[in-house]
This record gives structure tokens, C-alpha cells and sequence, in this order.
């Protein structure tokens, strides 16, 4: 794979899709209180935020194709060079809906936040990925192996996720705690034995003599889920806005599908990489249709249902030391704007 000038990718070295836990809680306190203190009303703009990922790409053809206004909403798209700062923003109140995964959403609600699930964009299928020097042919050969990860992130979730799955403990190998790039780095110059890192580290981190793909969030489908989540007092106080935010994603999705001349190109200029660049990072990303989100709303027992999920990452993350404590998801997910959905 050609690996794509990262810098217009993600706009800067630092990780965009990721959120580090303790930055999120450092910040979280002052942020809601900003929240309360600026309650929206009837009639605000709904400010949403996405970043550097495929699945939030579609965001820039809503934007640019006027979609917001044929669904008659008044939104904004901001977009952020930074994951963590879009996640941030919203605790802030500065947002009033934000473009993250689910994982991250409930370690935010772990430190306080007060969030609520609207919609699903896609889940990751390959963009994440667990790279190893050669040598390493199983999850079992990580054991007392050098392994670099950012710490409290989706990929370390994955990472811990893995080597439980196959009888490993966190201790049995040397974590290695390095943000998302400088694992890549590390593990490309031959300093650590394996990186857990997401596209576009991914070709990074490849381009390292001998190096493979030993698992990734292909074979987890649904583990790493990214989604629209907005502040609950938001939602409660604009429901018709949200309906309408939602039915604009929907109409996208649909415009993509029908006119790929025009809007393919759009996405192109928004990933900031070649077309085929694009093409290769966005194969590593499920989008899911209007059936398949009224269906992942709903509860199952695979990692797909997103209630599911959310209790098994929740669980997981105060097991692993990742979370204090499970917060109460008792109001995480709203299926009814997927539900009413255009």
C-alpha cells in the first residue's frame, strides 16, 4: 500500500479518531459546567463535529450538497484536526453533537458526561490493526513481547481485547504506552515488537521489513463502533432538530450511492489523500444503512447490537482498568431518530 503523506491526512502527527481517558476527565468537570451554563433553545443551530476518519467523511458531502437545508435543519459542521479537541468541545458545550466512537463515549460517560447515542455511522472493519515484526505468527507469541499502544484508547482496547480473547493478561506482555504516531514510529524502527495503531499509522508502521497484519478489527466486527452522540439535555430540548440532522445523513448515504461522480470527490478533497489512498483506508470501514442501524439499536447478543456492545465494553473497560466504574447506559442509546428516519 502507497502510504499517503499523513500530515494532509490527519492534519498534524497527533492521533484523530482516538481519545486519550485521562485528557477527557482532566477536562470534564469545567466542560459540563460550561454546558449547563449555556443551555440551547428552540431554534439553535446544531453545532456537530467530526475529524479524520472514513466513516465521518460522508459529513463533508452533506455540508457541500446542501442536504442540511432540503431537510429544513439549521447545522453546522465544524470540523477538528483533533479527535480529542471535538470530544472536548462537546463536554464544553460547544458542540451539541460529536462525530466518536463508542467506546470513547462511554469512558466520557464513565467521567460524568451526560451522553446519548443517535445514530451509527459505520465500525471499523480493518482500519484498526495490530502489527507485528516477523517472527510473530499468533496472539500467543506476543507474550513477553514489547507491544506499544496509546494508552486508554479504542486500539488499546483492542490490543487487551485480543489478548484476552486467546488467554493472555495485560502483564503477560511489556506495554509499551506511546501515542498513536510515535507507536507506529517506534514499531517501524524496529523498537518495539508489535504496534496497535489505526490507518493511516497502519502503512507506517508496514512499511518495516517483515512486518504483517496479525489481527485486526476485521475479525472483531462492531468491537469499535463510531457514531453521532449528543449531549442528552440537547437531544431532549430539540428533537426535531436531530430528526432532521439525522434524515440528512440518511439522504447522504443515499446521495453517495447515486451520484459517486460528484460526491466521491468531495470525500477525496476531505481525507486529503489520493483517490486510491481514500479507497484503501475507506475499505477498512463499514458504513451501515438505515436497516442496519434500526437493527444494531436494538438488543442482541453479537458486538453488532449496540446494546450489546455497549455493555461488554463497558464492562470490559472497568475490568481492565481503563474505567473507574460502569457508568449507567440506561439512556446511552435513542433509536428513535433511526426509528423515524427518511
Amino acid at each position: 500500500m502507497t502510504h499517503p503523506d499523513k500530515s494532509k491526512y490527519v492534519r498534524t502527527g497527533k492521533p484523530r479518531r482516538r481519545l486519550a481517558l485521562l485528557a477527557l476527565v482532566a477536562s470534564l468537570s469545567s466542560g459540563l459546567l460550561a454546558a449547563c451554563q449555556t443551555p440551547s433553545s428552540e431554534g439553535t443551530a446544531v453545532r456537530i463535529g467530526y475529524s479524520a476518519w472514513p466513516g465521518w467523511f460522508p459529513w463533508a458531502v452533506t455540508e457541500a450538497k446542501g442536504l442540511f437545508g432540503k431537510t429544513e435543519v439549521n447545522a453546522q459542521m465544524q470540523w477538528f484536526d483533533g479527535y480529542l479537541d471535538s470530544i472536548n468541545a462537546l463536554n464544553a458545550g460547544q458542540l451539541d453533537c460529536n462525530s466518536q466512537t463508542l467506546n470513547d463515549t462511554i469512558s466520557s460517560m464513565a467521567g460524568g458526561a451526560d451522553l446519548q447515542v443517535v445514530l451509527q455511522n459505520d465500525y471499523s472493519t480493518g482500519n484498526d490493526q495490530i502489527i507485528v515484526a516477523e517472527g510473530i505468527g499468533s496472539i500467543a507469541d506476543l507474550k513477553g513481547k514489547k507491544v506499544a499502544a496509546e494508552e486508554g484508547t479504542v486500539d488499546h482496547y483492542l490490543l487487551l481485547k485480543v489478548l484476552k480473547d486467546n488467554g493472555l493478561k495485560a502483564s503477560d506482555i511489556t506495554f509499551v504506552p506511546l501515542e498513536t504516531g510515535a507507536a507506529a514510529a517506534a514499531f517501524a524502527a524496529g523498537q518495539v515488537d508489535a504496534a496497535a495503531v489505526y490507518a493511516p499509522f497502519t502503512t507506517q508502521a508496514l512499511k518495516r521489513i517483515g512486518s504483517k497484519v496479525l489481527t485486526s478489527s476485521r475479525e472483531h466486527p462492531g468491537a469499535i463502533s463510531d457514531l453521532l452522540v449528543c449531549r442528552r439535555e440537547f437531544v431532549e430540548q430539540n428533537p426535531e432538530a436531530i430528526q432532521k440532522v439525522v434524515n440528512a445523513w440518511f439522504a447522504t448515504l443515499q446521495l453517495m450511492k447515486d451520484d459517486p461522480a460528484t460526491t466521491l470527490p468531495i470525500l477525496v478533497q476531505r481525507s486529503g489523500v489520493s483517490e486510491v489512498e481514500f479507497k484503501e483506508y475507506d475499505a477498512g470501514t463499514t458504513i451501515q444503512t438505515l436497516a442496519e442501524n434500526r437493527a444494531n439499536f436494538k438488543p442482541g447478543t453479537t458486538m453488532t447490537s449496540l446494546p450489546f456492545a455497549a455493555d461488554q465494553i463497558s464492562a470490559f473497560l472497568v475490568e481492565v482498568g481503563l474505567a473507574k466504574n460502569k457508568p449507567d447506559l440506561s439512556k446511552l442509546l435513542n433509536s428513535t431518530f433511526v426509528d423515524n428516519a427518511k
